[in-house]
């Protein structure tokens, strides 16, 4: 007699997440799933790659249920696989989510020391490197995995785990291993750059000046390097509320005249990045102008950092901002929106904006515009956010937002 899977692992083989999170939710009746499932679809979703799945799995299952760090036939935890396979994501995802990286296969590796050979040596078994472009036309590596293609993540998943165990890798070092790819989007730039800027105490401060000197450097890549470490420094200040950052000034002494002679578009990333966080009442005074710049992305950053001078009533910001309503990018219309929230009240053009917004060709800008509305008070949205309800659930990039505009009304 042949039995039926269970439908729980079929909705994860099918990369379904909806249906995922429904039958967590509903047929386990619990927040946190326990099912005799879980564990399986776990296994499955990561052997898969499927982040979106094993995403959800981690938000609505419970952990103990999810066994994270059980060992499959190969004598591997789903860590240890990911490690292998170089899914930065994958890896990423379950070390937050709670495996412990200490557990080890049968040849006593580690995920640390995994990760460390295979950054050495090349990629795991089964595993194959090429080189392509991406659409951009930039130069990226790949992995393909069983037919499937992901980034190659070795060198990434070995500099996070560094930094997790407080193994304090040069500066030189973890700058060679971002430049060693040419994307500035691939996972090993983010994963250098936090370990570098999340130095504690006397170790600190090199790092900060390392990294400054970097913003005369011929290689754009490198001059990206020092400004996103630099941008992530002040960001990660652990001062409070009532204390000067110590960072904060020197950034904005940096970035101001460094913003107006930079020419390469992935470099202003970071400046715009760094200004818009940037607390120095000097640091808005180019961000206006940023919100016309070619490249969306340093659009997108200074737009989000508007929002001071908008609630304000700043005439020149507003303006950018209502401008960026209609940008042709869709993530800089979505941060125009947001900017929108803390307009002045008594004045109409904001709301305007978000209601021309609700026809918008993406469903985010158009969610988006209707919650600003809606907690601006004003009742053009509500029948697009109406439809949303029973169809949103904690996967869901619209949960908590929505939440506070189911709070915001109930507080009318």
């Amino acid at each position: 007699m042949i039995s039926s899977e269970h439908p729980l692992l079929t909705a994860v083989r099918n990369g379904d997440t909806r249906a995922v999170a429904a039958l967590l939710q509903e047929e386990y009746g619990t927040a946190h799933a326990r099912g005799p499932h879980v564990a399986a679809a776990l296994r499955l979703a990561a052997g898969a790659l499927d982040h979106r799945v094993l995403d959800a799995l981690l938000k609505l299952a419970d952990l103990d249920a999810l066994d994270l760090d059980g060992i499959d036939a190969d004598g591997r935890t789903p860590l240890l696989r990911a490690v292998d396979r170089g899914a930065h994501d994958i890896a990423t995802a379950l070390h937050f989510a709670g495996a412990d990286p200490r557990v080890t296969d049968r040849e006593g590796r580690d995920a640390l020391a995994m990760a460390r050979h295979w950054h050495t040596t090349g990629t795991g078994a089964g595993v194959h490197r090429r080189t392509v472009r991406d659409g951009n036309g930039e130069i990226c590596r790949e992995l393909v995995i069983g037919g499937q293609t992901v980034r190659d993540g070795h060198t990434a998943i070995l500099t996070h785990l560094e930094s997790c165990c407080e193994i304090a890798t040069p500066f030189a070092e973890l700058l060679d291993r971002a430049m060693a790819e040419p994307e500035v989007g691939h996972p090993v730039w983010g994963a250098a750059v936090v370990a570098a800027a999340g130095r504690k105490g006397p170790a600190l401060p090199p790092v900060w000046d390392a990294a400054a000197a970097l913003r005369h450097h011929p290689d754009p890549l490198a001059r990206y390097f020092g400004a996103d470490v630099l941008r992530c420094i002040n960001l990660y200040d652990e001062s409070g509320e009532d204390e000067e950052s110590p960072f904060d000034t020197p950034l904005v002494d940096l970035f101001l005249p460094w913003v107006e002679q930079e020419e390469d578009p992935r470099v202003m990333r970071p400046l715009a990045a760094g200004l818009a966080d940037a607390m120095d009442p000097r640091a808005e005074k180019p961000l206006p102008a940023l919100t016309r710049h070619p490249d969306a992305q340093v659009r997108s950053w200074a737009v989000g950092g508007l929002h001071r001078q908008v609630q304000q009533a700043n005439t020149d910001a507003l303006a950018a901002v209502l401008a960026c309503t209609g940008d042709t990018d869709a993530q800089v219309r979505e941060a125009a929106c947001r900017a929108l929230l803390r307009a002045q009240a008594d004045d109409p053009a904001p709301c305007d904006a978000l209601a021309a917004c609700l026809s918008d060709s993406e469903e985010a800008v158009r969610v988006t515009a209707a919650m600003q509305l809606a907690l601006r008070d004003d009742h053009r949205g509500d029948a697009l956010l109406d439809a949303l309800d029973g169809t949103v659930d904690r996967t869901s990039p619209y949960y908590w937002p929505l939440h506070d505009v189911w709070r915001h009304r109930q507080a009318r």
